[in-house]
């Protein structure tokens, strides 16, 4: 038992100062008006300078906004062009390669008939022979 042994300080309370209640000044007090006018007119000034400066910039923008928007109907424009080109290219080669049209478009290509159609032959009338010997003389 002759083991050391840790010494021990005795510990001391810790005194804590009384409690002081903060006092407010006689300017706080009598002038609350004067700081919420403040706070409203530093929103104010901040809100002003932010409208200010969004107005200059879409002031700045909106000339390159209607660029935009020209282009964009020039290219709308040419795309309905291409449309109408594309759609008209698909008719005629779903036409083309359409079964039941085949012998259709083969008589269109070439100048040949098919043999068990008729061909048509449109003739004028002929003039009567009366006006003829009325007119020589």
């Amino acid at each position: 038992m002759q083991a050391i042994q840790p010494t021990v300080t005795p510990l001391r309370p810790v005194k804590t100062p009384p409690r002081v209640t903060p006092r407010r000044s006689s300017s706080q007090r009598s002038y609350p008006h004067q700081t919420l006018a403040a706070e409203t007119g530093v929103k104010l000034a901040v809100n002003v300078v932010l409208s200010v400066c969004a107005t200059s910039a879409l002031i700045q923008l909106w000339p390159h906004y209607r660029g935009v928007q020209e282009k964009l109907h020039e290219i709308q424009a040419e795309v309905n062009l291409t449309q109408a080109r594309v759609d008209k290219s698909r008719s005629d080669f779903n036409r083309y390669f359409d079964p039941s049209q085949a012998k259709s478009v083969m008589q269109e290509q070439s100048n040949r008939a098919d043999p068990q159609q008729r061909g048509v032959i449109l003739q004028e009338p002929e003039a009567p022979d009366s006006e003829e010997s009325t007119l020589q003389p």
